[in-house]
């Protein structure tokens, strides 16, 4: 057994290091060039090829098993009722905090899971756009909790996932802009029928709180085939934003349509004191309040150290 089990039969994970983990990729091919990984990184991700290798191709290699037998799953039950067995979509969620790297991990898995023969058409999906537009968040209030629970039309991410799972030959979701910071109006994406969706932002391992007065009984995990949390310890993320605030300072902030073109002038350290701050009322305590807390619910488990690189995995046992 290449897993470490911590702390005995107690524990729901198996436990890997970065070689167990990578020792799990067999014969799995890389299918990924450097020009590929150029064009799927985010924004200061450091992410090389060795990364792909080592931490991406095992987890490939067991969504593949894991899809495969749940298509044969859908085959069997259609094959008891009798009927024609439906093409469902495999979903995937990906959560963690903001400025993790979960986006750029979420675009090389769909890069490379759609290089699997059996599963050509993988869409990716981010919960960005079912947040509330910015006039309504005005409205009741809520403008700097934007990225908190309550700030997203859950009601309409979850009739999204319902759709998806009826397998719709297509379900149409809202358009986020990163630049003007809101809901582009009249914009969709569509989804059409993919062998895998995979589903990414903060909150979608969320629960909330349940109480006798509470009505809620469907949750957007509900929906998953698996999960996935990209994790890393709080100091290292805030890291992560403020190296990227920076960053975006220089590049995306000097746009004249970005919402936050105000950042664009200001000197590094203004622009480090102003990312700290926005860190600690908003960012870091969301992750601490609403993000981190719903880890555990994941599948898949994978921690990340200062340098971006993945140093430890585990697996939820079934």
């Amino acid at each position: 057994m290449t897993a470490s089990n911590l702390t005995g039969t107690a524990d729901r994970y198996l436990s890997f290091d970065r070689d167990q983990w990578a020792a799990l990729r067999a014969s799995t091919p890389l299918t990924l060039d450097e020009a590929d990984l150029e064009s799927l990184r985010g924004i200061n991700e450091r992410i090389d090829l060795d990364e792909v290798a080592a931490v991406y191709l095992p987890l490939t290699r067991l969504l593949n098993l894991y899809v495969a037998a749940t298509q044969n799953l859908h085959k069997a039950s259609a094959a008891f009722l009798g009927t024609l067995a439906p093409k469902v979509p495999y979903v995937i969620g990906v959560a963690g905090s903001v400025a993790v790297g979960k986006s750029t991990f979420a675009r090389i898995l769909q890069a490379l899971l759609a290089r699997w023969p059996d599963h050509p058409t993988v869409e990716l999906v981010t919960t960005d756009g079912f947040l509330y537009p910015n006039a309504v968040l005005d409205e009741r209030g809520i403008m700097n909790r934007k990225g908190f629970p309550e700030s997203y039309d859950t009601r309409r991410l979850l009739q999204f996932l319902r759709e998806v799972k009826s397998g719709n030959a297509e379900v149409a979701a809202p358009v986020y802009s990163h630049v003007v910071y809101d809901i582009v109006p009249d914009d969709h994406v569509i989804v059409h029928q993919p062998d895998i969706l995979i589903l990414e932002g903060l909150n979608v391992l969320q629960v909330g709180a349940l109480t006798e007065n509470t009505a809620i009984t469907e949750f957007v995990s509900d929906y998953f085939d698996f999960s996935i949390y990209v994790d890393a310890a709080e100091a290292d993320i805030e890291e992560f934003y403020v190296q990227r605030f920076l960053t975006l300072c220089d590049t995306v902030f000097q746009n004249p349509d970005s919402f936050f073109q105000h950042y664009a002038h200001l000197s590094r350290d203004e622009a480090i004191q102003t990312a700290r701050f926005i860190w600690r009322e908003i960012n870091g305590k969301n992750l601490r309040e609403n993000i981190e807390p719903t880890k555990h619910r994941a599948g898949l488990l994978l921690h990340k150290t200062r340098d971006h690189r993945v140093t430890g995995v585990k697996l939820r046992r079934l």
